[in-house]
């Protein structure tokens, strides 16, 4: 063995090796950088590998068996002769040394130029896919393109794609005719503020399917540019926009054409045309709320392919939105299984709509929309549905700044507008909820929730004057946006005492939502009329509205609005069996108000340590505005009257999230009515006479009844 590895480096076959390994190591990696440049096809790049290590045992047969001498290249001699070869030696060492190291300094040169930093990509830009011209007479074409050509061009991280459902609902409230074509786009981008429109078609050519698309700026008309892709029969046109939305994805600035992009985009061109025509049928349908048709399609899709993940989830979102909660949870253990067919982009929205929607398990939405607005930042719809869920676990500040990154893609769009005046409502910020929602009604004035943050801001400085202004406003806007204006106005006059007012204008609101079918409408006024009656003194029909408030919708906050109301007719039995229902229930929302409710009975029964464990552990689970002021009205029955100033105060504080307390953007300001009473109270027990005074100088400056609690605050503030 010796023998034969001392025969090795006399023939210098390993310093041949070496060198060879040097040189062919440059050269790939000059390969990498100069075919690219000249947009060689990729087998070159795989051509020259295969000849490098094809050439490598060749190699090493001619150096065994030729030298390189000062006569030329002849054999090797035997062993026993001795040649001295020209480039043996030290010198031979060093031409070797030196020329890997240069190889492998120019390999790390080249890969940190390539990873070494982030990428950088264009700035975010939001398009709009117009409705195709398609005059091949095939109507599975018909929408088909469009959803295809939309999921390509997401795989760049700064495209966002506008929902085209939404443009088509606001072209046919703009024209007659309601046609989302090049000039409708163009009017829908320019309000929405959406930078690229993308318009085109298909025609038949000699038996060739031919697929145009045009990037025009909205602004002028003009096209951007043009890209254009044949396929030879209808089964490969899906395949021909994918490979049309690669172009795109490089004409607007994509560096990274992602292998795994492409990839799953290739699983949705590889469905067959009928499923992809059924499923964008469905999700168009799903769009405007006909879930049962919707999912007959998403059948139809699922028969056609029964690995197409997307319509499994499109399936289950349906199927939740009708109450089918066990048919939900098995579809979208079925999407989970096929997310491969999807892309990342919609992995993620996948994972957290059914975080969001289905499961409610906020925190795991969370991170989901944190990943997908991570990778994808110029995904609009991932930073709204981001807000939603910072929104749903109270964090409402978060939900500003997601709402507000939103408006940087879509500076225009009076939906998302609307959303970051409502999060800044929550958060307390009344000045910026109502610039936000005048800016939304000067774009659209007939958007009613335009009007909201206007009135509780002017809630917010006890201007009730301007509240029912801004109320009637609304009520202009027709429809829902009457139904909850009519509970505003009731909502202020309950707050000041106007309970008879509060009544008949609650019992006219409740007959027009029973007409129009407004079912959570009609619930929530039947509660405002029970809470009306019960500070009126009128128990037997206040326990009616509850009962007439309940048969007709039955959700978490009917349920919670009624067992407060049962606290105050004395009906802790009824408190008791509405607590236990909402604690056996999964999402942490529920079970908060169920041991918030458990408390209420335990204070109010004067088992005060028991009452302050349930509610503290309320809070834990979901600190919510209403668990707070239960929480200091607990501490206060116990006589720890510093503890129920610090909740009260804190109250006082979070007074936003009061303006609709169950969170649905239904006025609730009233709950706040008695807030500063509470207040003055346990100021004065811990001997701050001067602040009790003006806290109960507060409460009477709005309350114009003779309550018990308002003849209290003016006894109290007169010893004062």
């Amino acid at each position: 063995m010796n023998k034969f590895l001392k025969e090795l480096r006399r023939r210098e076959v390993f310093r041949t090796a070496g060198l060879y390994v040097g040189l062919s190591w440059l050269l790939i990696e000059g390969a990498s950088v100069i075919l690219p440049a000249f947009e060689a096809p990729d087998w070159a790049m795989r051509a020259v590998i295969i000849a490098a290590i094809v050439g490598f045992p060749i190699m090493l047969v001619l150096a065994w068996i030729f030298d390189v001498s000062s006569e030329g290249i002849e054999v090797q001699a035997d062993a026993t002769d001795t040649i001295v070869i020209p480039f043996g030696g030290r010198r031979m060492d060093f031409a070797v040394i030196g020329l890997l190291s240069t190889a492998l300094v120019f390999s790390v040169y080249l890969n940190f130029s390539r990873t070494g930093g982030p990428v950088e990509q264009p700035d975010p830009i939001s398009v709009l896919i117009a409705d195709f011209a398609n005059t091949t007479g095939e109507p599975l074409f018909d929408g088909t393109l469009e959803q295809t050509l939309s999921i390509g061009i997401e795989g760049a991280s700064f495209v966002t794609a506008f929902n085209r459902m939404s443009a088509q609902s606001q072209i046919k409230k703009l024209q007659p005719e309601g046609v989302l074509n090049d000039e409708g786009a163009r009017l829908i981008a320019v309000r929405e503020g959406i930078k690229l429109i993308l318009g085109g078609g298909i025609r038949e050519e000699g038996g060739r399917y031919v697929f145009n698309v045009r990037a025009v700026d909205p602004t002028d008309g003009e096209t951007i540019f043009e890209v254009e892709e044949t396929a030879k029969d209808r089964s490969g046109v899906l395949k021909a926009v994918a490979d049309a939305s690669n172009q795109i994805r490089e004409d607007l600035g994509d560096t990274r054409l992602e292998e795994e992009s492409l990839r799953s985009l290739e699983t949705f061109t590889a469905s067959s045309l009928e499923a992809a025509h059924a499923y964008t049928q469905a999700q168009n349908i799903a769009y405007l709320g006909d879930y049962e048709a919707a999912i007959e399609l998403y059948k139809s899709a699922v028969d056609s392919d029964p690995e197409f993940g997307r319509a499994y989830s499109g399936w289950a979102v349906a199927a939740h939105h009708l109450g089918r909660s066990e048919e939900a949870e098995e579809l979208w253990a079925k999407a989970l299984t096929f997310m491969e067919s999807m892309t990342e982009r919609e992995r993620f929205r996948t994972q957290g709509l059914y975080f969001m929607v289905v499961s409610q398990n906020y925190r795991k939405a969370i991170e989901s929309f944190e990943a997908l607005v991570e990778n994808y930042p110029a995904d609009g719809a991932g930073h709204n549905n981001l807000a939603v869920s910072y929104f749903s676990v109270l964090d409402f500040e978060r939900a500003m700044e997601e709402g507000r990154r939103v408006l940087e893609i879509y500076p225009n769009s009076v939906f998302y507008r609307l959303n970051a005046a409502l999060y800044s409502m929550y958060a307390g910020d009344f000045a910026a909820a109502e610039q936000q929602g005048r800016d939304a009604l000067a774009i659209d004035e007939s958007r009613a929730y335009g009007w909201i943050p206007i009135a509780i801001s002017a809630n917010s400085r006890n201007d009730f004057g301007a509240a029912v202004a801004a109320y009637e406003g609304m009520a202009a806007t027709g429809g829902r946006g009457e139904s909850i204006a009519s509970l505003g106005i009731a909502d202020i006059s309950i707050l000041q005492g106007e309970f008879d007012r509060a009544v008949a204008r609650l019992a006219e609101g409740i007959e027009a939502d029973i007409a129009s079918g407004n079912q959570r409408g009609a619930a929530s006024k039947y509660l405002a009329l029970a809470e009306a009656q019960v500070e009126s003194g009128n128990a037997d029909a206040a326990r009616q509205a509850i009962a007439d408030a309940l048969a007709i919708r039955s959700g978490t906050s009917q349920q919670v609005a009624a067992a407060l109301l049962y606290v105050e007719l004395g009906q802790l039995d009824d408190v008791r069996a509405i607590a236990d229902s909402l604690r056996e229930k999964l999402q942490p929302q529920n079970r908060a108000y169920g041991n918030m409710l458990l408390g209420v009975i335990d204070s109010m029964e004067g088992r005060h340590a028991d009452a302050l464990d349930k509610l503290s552990s309320a809070s834990q689970l979901a600190d919510f505005w209403l668990v707070r002021m239960q929480l200091g009205r607990a501490y206060f029955r116990a006589g720890s009257f510093a503890e129920a100033l610090d909740e009260f105060t804190a109250c006082a504080a979070r007074r936003g999230e009061a303006s609709a307390v169950f969170l649905d953007d239904l006025p609730s300001w009233r709950y706040l009515g008695s807030l500063p009473y509470w207040r003055g109270r346990a100021q004065q027990e811990v001997g701050m006479f001067h602040a009790a005074t003006q806290s109960y100088t507060e409460f009477l400056t709005y309350r114009i009844d003779d309550s018990p609690m308002v003849a209290d605050a003016k006894a109290r503030q007169a010893a004062l």
